[in-house]
């Protein structure tokens, strides 16, 4: 095992101090430095050598108004938080993650799970009661608790099992599961998982579960679909009774900025046109609001929705000649 001597704890402890101070404004002299760190310029002089190679862009200047200065880098390197500043970042990550900040929920989230890696036990309780003193209004994403999408998140990450209580039908069922992604669509937050007691790949809705608790045994991660992919198909298609499939006579981008991300599934077909998937209780619902897109379209399945279309065609022609 490697032993720390007390001299490079030490030079440790004042290069990460130097950081903290680099943050915090804009141009530090180096006597200014000296004076903060307890040291001579000439150790500042290679403290900040140290921190450069680190990463760290620390700009020096000469002349009046000249000084050291943290710059911007190619990459973002690891940031200093004292207690306060950690507090605040982490409630408005939680804020956001749990739809108090529309847009910004899944890059929330993964900021929130990497800071919860780091985040001293003692600032937990602390932010735990901030982060519910949040509120928003509007339209937006449905709220859920950003408690709950934290215990997901760290369940996805350490690649533990997780359960929770879930409706089916008009009861309340434990699933037992095995987490693969947090997604977040435009309107809701869902969970892609392994269901070990149905042997499947399914989506849940994370503002229906209620007792989320995250186990520590761990799984090795299977093959998995494509996580987005997989939850859109499911919540505009398979969780309706009937599907649809179209032809539509238009490029996917200019279809895709007409129906909602929750409401059909776009794909490519061509430059020219894509393929519209969706579902419905009542398929002639599903017809309607293809046909209100304003494009020319192609029943591909079912076959009969084809027929229905001649049939609302013949009607539609009567009721024109009538008047």
């Amino acid at each position: 095992m490697d032993v720390v001597s007390p001299d490079e704890r030490g030079t440790t402890e004042r290069v990460l101090t130097l950081l903290g101070l680099l943050q915090q404004r804009q141009v530090w002299t180096g006597p200014e430095l000296a004076d903060r760190l307890g040291v001579t310029p000439r150790t500042v002089r290679r403290d900040v050598e140290r921190l450069r190679t680190l990463g760290y862009p620390v700009h020096a200047t000469q002349g009046v108004g000249g000084g050291y200065t943290l710059g911007r880098g190619q990459d973002l390197p690891p940031l200093l938080f004292d207690d306060d500043e950690a507090i605040a970042t982490a409630v408005s990550l939680l804020a956001g993650a749990g739809g108090a900040l529309a847009g910004a929920g899944d890059a929330a989230l993964r900021a929130m799970t990497k800071l919860d890696q780091v985040l001293p036990t003692r600032l937990r309780h602390e932010i735990r009661a901030l982060s519910g003193s949040v509120e928003s209004f509007g339209r937006g994403r449905t709220p859920v608790d950003p408690e709950v999408l934290m215990t997901l998140a760290r369940a996805c990450r350490d690649e533990v099992e997780a359960g929770f209580d879930y409706p089916s039908g008009d009861e309340l069922r434990r699933r037992r599961v095995e987490p693969y992604r947090l997604v977040a669509s435009d309107l809701r937050w869902y969970l892609l998982a392994y269901d070990l007691d149905r042997d499947g790949w399914r989506s849940f809705r994370v503002d229906r579960m209620t007792g989320v608790t995250a186990r520590t045994w761990r799984f090795r991660p299977r093959a998995a679909p494509d996580a987005a992919a997989y939850v859109q198909e499911s919540v505009a298609s398979r969780v309706y009774p009937r599907q649809a499939r179209f032809l539509v006579h238009a490029p996917a981008g200019t279809v895709r900025a007409q129906v909602s991300a929750s409401a059909a599934v776009v794909r490519p077909h061509g430059a020219e046109r894509c393929e519209v998937l969706s579902g419905g209780a009542n398929l002639d619902l599903v017809l309607v609001h293809v046909l209100l897109l304003g494009h020319d379209f192609e029943v591909l399945d079912p076959p009969e929705l084809g027929v229905r279309c001649r049939e609302l065609a013949g009607r539609l022609l009567a009721a024109g000649a009538s008047g």
